[in-house]
């Protein structure tokens, strides 16, 4: 590989080929650099910064690719805010607003256990008049029952809502979730951490300031997170860049990030895409800037996050093979339950049984690895032990029993109340 390597570096242009091989080095590329590769336009240089992301990838974790077995609550998509990337959310006086009671969520939670499940992940929007103890309920809710489940949940924009709600410090809050049993929280509502892309996309939500203070302060407590990017919108190389660089900054500081995950714009029903709100707006990113940018991802962050995910609900499993020979080594959860890229137009389903992670990963000649949260190993599937081993999650022959977004926001009895608020 090395040899491939040094030859598709021979033949590009000497900066690239030069930004390269300091990545190989082990030293930290600049934003520049980061830039500089990310503005590629020839295929033979993505195909040597492919190549050097790649044998990154195999000299940090090698040749295992994990998946943890999870399942997604939504449990509202009634939310204050309407951001313009996202079709998920409504309105509360929509018909189509649901909101799913205590006993539902934790229903969700026992199911999944019982299918395999080690981590629940819960986000949802942003209800008006939300009793700020809610998330705490949930949390301490859902391990009364299933304790020895891993609850990831609550991004940065939804701590802050819930801290004020509650009238608590964003430190006391956190302190609150982690007793109740959090276990650790998504990096979602990053999108792009530079403000001047987020007032475009996203006026009014969660400020960089306060989405960085978020995220260090749960990482001096205990409490991991993943890190995001969504890209493929109105942003320029650069803002990937100035992105990238931020995470790099407070992994340096903090060391609480467990992976990275880059994160296409699904367009086709958000609003600002059918209703031509933002000028300049792209239709997602290409094939190329995918590349590119999970590539980019490990080269600049591997000294720091071992961990680069793929979406296969974002990517679709095709470009998944390919993300994971451009420099990611993890494909994601097996969700159940996908509900916020489904809204949005992706068309990739809402999940994706063990056995057929373990399959993707086999094609390109790779080991699959069962993984907790954490990225702790509980399964290696060394050669021939695939059909020697099956998940209940595999058993299940028809996923409907799970439910989907799309029956679940015509359900009567999960119709949006406000009675709910006070009752759950």
């Amino acid at each position: 590989m090395i040899n491939a390597v040094e030859r598709a570096l021979h033949d590009i242009d000497p900066v690239i080929a030069g930004i390269l091989n300091n990545a190989i080095d082990g030293k930290d590329i600049s934003i520049d650099e980061a830039c500089e590769l990310l503005e590629c336009s020839r295929e033979d240089e993505l195909n040597a910064m492919v190549m050097v992301a790649d044998m990154l990838r195999k000299e940090k974790v090698g040749d295992h690719v994990s998946y943890v077995i999870n399942r997604n609550i939504n449990f509202t998509n009634v939310c204050i805010k309407r951001c313009g990337f996202c079709a998920f959310s409504r309105d509360f006086r929509e018909e189509e607003g649901y909101l799913l009671p205590m006993e539902e969520i934790v229903r969700r939670a026992e199911e999944a256990y019982r299918f395999g499940a080690t981590e629940v992940c819960i986000q949802a929007g942003l209800m008006p008049r939300m009793d700020g103890m809610l998330y705490i309920d949930i949390c301490r809710a859902v391990k009364r029952a299933v304790p020895d489940i891993h609850i990831h949940a609550f991004s940065p924009e939804e701590i802050m809502y819930g801290a004020l709600r509650a009238g608590m410090s964003i430190e006391e809050y956190l302190k609150a979730l982690k007793d109740a049993g959090l276990g650790s929280i998504p990096g979602t509502a990053a999108e792009i951490l530079v403000q001047e892309v987020r007032d475009i996309i996203s006026p009014g939500r969660i400020k960089v300031k306060d989405w960085i203070s978020i995220i260090k302060t749960a990482h001096r407590l205990g409490i991991p997170s993943t890190s995001t990017i969504m890209y493929g919108h109105v942003e320029g190389s650069m803002h990937k860049a100035l992105h990238l660089a931020l995470i790099r900054e407070i992994q340096r500081e903090t060391g609480g990030f467990t992976e990275f995950v880059p994160l296409s714009f699904v367009y086709r029903e958000a609003p600002m895409y059918r209703h031509g709100l933002v000028k300049g707006l792209r239709p997602g990113p290409s094939r190329d800037e995918v590349l590119k940018m999970h590539a980019v991802s490990r080269i600049m962050l591997n000294n720091y996050i071992p961990n680069i995910q793929v979406s296969w609900v974002k990517e679709g499993l095709e470009m998944c093979r390919m993300l994971l020979n451009a420099g990611a080594n993890d494909m994601g959860g097996t969700l159940m339950n996908e509900s916020i890229s489904t809204a949005a137009g992706s068309m990739n389903g809402q999940m994706l049984k063990p056995r057929e992670m373990r399959a993707l990963i086999r094609s390109i000649g790779r080991i699959p690895v069962q993984r907790d949260t954490l990225y702790r190993r509980l399964r290696v599937f060394d050669e021939g032990q695939d059909h020697q081993y099956q998940d209940p999650l595999d058993m299940v022959e028809d996923t409907s029993i799970f439910g989907s977004y799309h029956e679940l926001i015509r359900l009567d009895r999960f119709r949006y109340k406000h009675s709910f608020l006070h009752k759950y």
